[in-house]
């Protein structure tokens, strides 16, 4: 079976950096800077969660709390006895556009005990995260990272992505297709071809994949490579060197593909990627 992940998360990486082990008490406002998402781990203690008003959320239980993208949040401990967390800035490649913290929800909370296979993960965290030992820092950055692809394995194997990429891949067939288009992007992929590799009829295929993941066969792999393309132009890559890669015959054909996607030339684009100063 064809790997989900490994290609995402190949082309688009994702890093974090821990910065809090410990135990948070009273009134906690956190907001990410820049294009950054958070990932916390309550250990124990109960917290309430609100974000800009809405209903808060009550957490009693060892739990996770992620933010792939930016998202102020407030967090509620007693003043005495708190909450013992360790928390961890999530960097995606591309920030809130990488394909994969775009297509994630904007907050997912979820007990640590529903994820599967994680135990010994966790349980290495919090005795690291509350020690000093040396090296502590740049362990936890990769088990926090570690812990996020359980945290997608989770959300694809329990359903609980509804409609997009990641609900795509959950699908036991049109998975196949999408693989095959992450892998080989340049490819000429017709309707036809991608239907055979997910093992369905042509139609069966155009319906499933619109239902499921929000757009057409041909859309999505339209904006895979204007997301291959934006990656390129962030490492200074020139458009004549990327077009062939991505499946575009000329340097033209990917700027009309492009801006036909974002709304900006490939030049545009890059310009407003700049820091201003």
């Amino acid at each position: 079976m064809a790997d989900r992940l490994e290609v995402l998360l190949e082309r688009f990486s994702v890093r974090a950096q821990m910065f809090h082990a410990g135990t948070l008490c009273g009134i906690n406002d956190l907001a990410p800077e820049g294009d950054t998402g958070q990932l916390h781990l309550v250990k124990r203690g109960a917290v309430s969660v609100s974000h800009r008003g809405a209903e808060e959320l009550r957490i009693t239980s060892p739990s996770l709390l992620l933010y792939p993208r930016p998202l102020a949040h407030r967090f509620v401990m007693d003043m005495k006895e708190g909450a013992e967390l360790t928390c961890a800035d999530l960097r995606f490649e591309g920030g809130s556009a990488n394909p994969v913290a775009a297509t994630l929800p904007a907050f997912v909370c979820l007990p640590l005990e529903q994820l599967k296979g994680s135990g010994d993960v966790l349980a290495l965290i919090f005795e690291e995260a509350f020690e000093e030992r040396c090296g502590r820092r740049a362990l936890l950055d990769r088990l926090f990272e570690v812990v996020l692809i359980q945290i997608l394995r989770h959300l694809m194997d329990s359903g609980q992505t509804q409609v997009g990429m990641l609900a795509g891949l959950a699908h036991p067939r049109l998975r196949l297709a999408m693989v095959a288009m992450h892998e080989r992007p340049a490819e000429d992929w017709s309707l036809e071809r991608l239907a055979t590799i997910a093992g369905m009829s042509r139609s069966v295929f155009a319906n499933a994949f619109r239902e499921t993941v929000g757009c057409t066969p041909g859309v999505y792999l339209q904006r895979w490579r204007v997301a291959l393309v934006q990656q390129a132009l962030r490492q200074g890559r020139s458009l004549k060197l990327i077009a062939d890669e991505v499946g575009y015959g000329s340097e033209s054909a990917l700027s009309r593909s492009f801006k036909a996607t974002c709304g900006l030339s490939p030049r545009e684009w890059k310009q407003a990627q700049e820091p201003r100063r």
